[in-house]
């Protein structure tokens, strides 16, 4: 549908609180593309530069001033936006459920540590976020771009993602949560869960491209795991992106916590695209 249709759609919908939404939500993917097209200038003008032409030539080429050159570097949204796609971007949590039918379900608080670290980091990057519960059984995917903060236990679209990556697996053994590789059948296991254990957890991480959409898989042996990635992501993006590219790639990541607190994360190998 073009963007005249889209417009057309909204403008003759007999639901005036239905139009009002409608034309909302489309105001904020214009947004979204608006920051995304900044962004791709952006870079093509650091691709140029990096080619060899000097500002004042690219601000020849383009038809501007060198200042304005400079202002659209100085504004526009950094490459590694592209990370997460174009956005809107979905923010999705799980839902967890207490040990017996009369417990409220509720969301783990390092789960909900995640989610806001993963707004901010959006919103650092000019991307609109919006914030889903993910209940227990749910499978199908996010309408597009999204974060999926969830492991195989806590719903099937956990597992689905986990499905589609052609490297590592999270699987239960001896009632322990490993990070597998399907491969070599190497476990990498979080340290909160060994004979003496410390406070440190292992996270995933995955970047899917599917029908056009990105989506980004997070899940921690526990939620702590989780937290660590979206610590980890939010101090290495750029150098991510710079090695990975919109390529789809899957990674773990180590993380040290308090109580209250992520305080340390690191990879524990190169992430590997798929």
């Amino acid at each position: 549908m073009s963007w005249r249709d889209e417009l057309n759609s909204i403008r003759v919908d007999p639901d005036p609180l239905r139009r009002a939404r409608r034309a909302g939500e489309l105001g904020d993917a214009y947004r979204q593309r608006q920051n995304e097209l900044a962004r791709l200038r952006r870079a093509a003008i650091d691709e140029a530069r990096a080619l060899g032409m000097s500002y004042t030539e690219i601000a020849t080429a383009f038809g501007v001033s060198k200042g304005r050159i400079t202002q659209i570097r100085t504004t526009a949204p950094p490459p590694e936006r592209a990370f997460f796609g174009v956005g809107p971007v979905v923010v999705g949590v799980p839902l967890r459920h207490g040990v017996d039918d009369r417990a409220r379900s509720y969301i783990d608080a390092a789960d909900a540590s995640a989610q806001r670290g993963v707004e901010r980091l959006l919103s650092e990057l000019a991307l609109s976020a919006k914030f889903e519960v993910i209940k227990a059984d749910r499978a199908e995917l996010f309408e597009g771009d999204a974060v999926v903060v969830c492991g195989p236990k806590s719903a099937p679209i956990g597992a689905a993602l986990l499905a589609r990556d052609p490297w590592l697996i999270m699987t239960k053994v001896d009632d322990r949560w490993w990070i597998t590789d399907r491969e070599s059948g190497t476990r990498y296991g979080s340290q909160r869960n060994d004979a003496t254990p410390t406070e440190a957890d292992l996270g995933y991480l995955a970047r899917h491209n599917i029908d056009g959409r990105t989506v980004v898989h997070v899940a921690g042996i526990s939620a702590y795991g989780s937290h660590g990635v979206v610590h980890y992501l939010t101090h290495n993006l750029a150098e991510l992106w710079e090695s990975t590219g919109e390529a789809e790639f899957s990674a773990i990541i180590r993380c040290e916590y308090t109580e209250d607190s992520i305080v340390s994360s690191e990879l524990i190998a190169d992430p590997t695209t798929w």
